[in-house]
């Protein structure tokens, strides 16, 4: 898969850009803050549905405007399809796949593929338990869409029964004793059994991935450190997943155990939002264990086993580095190379080119640069040659 056109109107720092890009190894070069990452945010956001940044959508319209505008063409095995995103500062966004609007913005899922490495994948093995859960959960919407609607859908409910928990908590704690008591109560029955009948397929998926990944980060980290100890993952729950037929009568069966501590609580303290993956080296976690070059080696392992992942189903996803090089070392860097010569597509950010391996040699190289206007600074880009010299400028 390729990315072969990319158009975006009031996306962060750009007013508007329109650029063509081709298979093989696409830089963008320019001073922090220029918006280069801008760019390849768009095309992630249209594959993800989310920023690899921000959790909110806010932060993606340009200062002054109601909307962002993305639309990215995709060739996949010849096929040619065009994503078209309208994200809203406030209120749903909407989809479209070339003329056709779409129900949601999940049904665009599946149409780009990508896999980006930022800086921010540290917070993988650094960070909480949400940002890995996040990651199984992006894998599994790339690879099945309909699982995407399946994960919304459990968000729904965990939201709603939260919100009862918090606002019913005087007429829970009364009990069947008391008529509000008893209402608030068979409410509760009615969410304990959606959310695990949505939690229960959340879980299913995720432990699939997990059997495919168990062998592919392992392997990848062995590659990148073959001196470190060895990697390896689990996953934890609260509840018992020795039987995955029976996920979802073991979430109900643990909601009623502790149906008092969450009356009390005011919060749902079982299902798969408490779930964790579990990074291990040797005997210990990596969060709290790890160097700092052994964190960097884990969290690239976790992108090269998504990267491997999607190309095994047959479409090498659009491979996104960004502004990764200046963290590495010498051998990370080079590892990363050895993966982007198997990539049909790879977008990369730098500052300066200094940041950059020696051994790699792009195909097309973009200057993003900055015009200050009235109220602000803009984002412009030119397009260079092969050789150095410029091609076409793009509109900014």
């Amino acid at each position: 898969m390729y990315v072969r056109e990319l158009d975006v109107r009031d996306f962060r720092s750009w007013p508007s850009l329109s650029i063509g890009l081709e298979p093989g190894v696409t830089l963008f070069v320019g001073r922090n803050g220029f918006g280069k990452t801008n760019i390849v945010e768009a095309i992630g956001y249209t594959a993800h549905l989310a920023s690899h940044r921000v959790s909110q959508d806010a932060p993606l319209v340009r200062q002054g405007a109601e909307s962002a505008r993305v639309s990215v063409t995709a060739v996949n095995d010849g096929r040619e399809l065009t994503a078209h995103l309208l994200i809203k500062a406030k209120g749903a966004n909407q989809g479209q796949i070339n003329r056709t609007r779409l129900k949601t913005p999940r049904e665009l899922l599946g149409v780009v593929k990508t896999v980006l490495f930022s800086p921010e994948d540290l917070a993988l093995v650094r960070g909480e338990p949400a940002e890995r859960r996040k990651y199984l959960d992006d894998i599994i919407a790339s690879r099945t869409p309909r699982l995407a609607g399946v994960k919304a859908d459990y968000d729904k409910v965990l939201r709603q029964r939260n919100a009862l928990l918090k606002s019913a908590n005087q007429s829970l704690r009364r009990g069947y004793g008391d008529e509000d008591g008893a209402s608030a109560l068979a409410t509760l029955d009615v969410w304990d059994n959606q959310l695990a009948h949505f939690g229960a397929q959340v879980m299913k998926a995720r432990l699939n991935l997990l059997d495919e990944l168990s062998t592919l980060i392992p392997a990848a980290y062995e590659g990148l450190a073959p001196e470190s100890r060895p990697a390896h993952i689990e996953y934890s729950s609260s509840i018992d997943f020795s039987d995955r037929s029976l996920l979802e009568t073991m979430l109900l069966t643990e909601l009623a155990a502790k149906r008092q501590r969450e009356i009390e609580r005011g919060m749902t303290l079982v299902g798969p939002h408490r779930d964790d993956l579990l990074l291990n080296l040797g005997t210990q976690p990596a969060k709290g264990f790890a160097s700092h070059g052994e964190t960097w080696s884990y969290a690239i392992s976790l992108r090269l086993a998504e990267f491997n992942l999607l190309a095994s189903d047959g479409t090498d996803p659009v491979l996104i580095l960004d502004d990764v090089f200046a963290e590495l070392d010498a051998q990370r860097r080079e590892k990363l190379v050895a993966l982007a010569a198997q990539a049909e597509q790879v977008l990369i950010t730098a500052a300066v080119d200094e940041d950059l391996p020696g051994n790699l040699v792009p195909v097309t190289r973009f200057n993003v640069t900055v015009r200050d206007v009235e109220g602000g600074r803009i984002s412009e880009i030119a397009r260079l040659d092969g050789d150095g010299s410029h091609g076409g400028d793009s509109d900014e």
